[in-house]
């Protein structure tokens, strides 16, 4: 494409999406809230407030409402060192799911049990989804010691956004 033709083109390209955004807000279509990176790192600080208060040094990540990753910190002497992997995956679990990842463990090990074939999630505590506006936007995940210290620090970073 020609020079002349690029500001010609990015012009026309920026009229369309006005457009589109304009036909979207007259159709009345829903809008949500986004989880921002500012927010995810509000929601991090949070986490980790709560888990050096209780000397509980974990990994800890934040994921859009796609499971996407926005944020993940790795405390010195986090006590799980898979937990690089499985903070992610509990926040994805979360997010997707739209329930924390500790519903889909006892499902597991309760009247559920087929829950398990949830193939490429993390069914196990620590996953808590992100509520702003009455919507889900994200999802914290964490991996400390303990299942039970991991829901504590995931909800004290969830409790962040209220």
């Amino acid at each position: 494409m020609s020079k002349a033709r690029l500001p010609a083109t990015l012009f026309l390209s920026t009229l369309l999406a006005a457009g589109i955004a304009n036909v979207a807000s007259a159709a009345g279509l829903p809008t949500q809230p986004v989880l921002t990176l500012a927010a995810a790192q509000q929601v991090i600080q949070a986490a980790q407030s709560k888990a050096q208060a209780e000397n509980w040094p974990c990994v800890i990540s934040v994921v859009d409402a796609a499971g996407l990753p926005l944020a993940l910190v790795r405390m010195d002497n986090a006590a799980v060192p898979a937990g690089v992997e499985l903070a992610p995956g509990k926040a994805r679990t979360a997010a997707l799911f739209r329930r924390p990842s500790g519903a889909l463990e006892d499902a597991i090990n309760g009247t559920r049990p087929a829950a398990i074939t949830a193939r490429g999630f993390v069914l196990m505590r620590g996953g808590v989804p992100l509520v702003a506006e009455g919507q889900i936007v994200g999802a914290i995940g964490v991996s400390a010691d303990t299942p039970q210290h991991d829901e504590e620090i995931a909800k004290a970073g969830a409790a962040a956004l209220k």
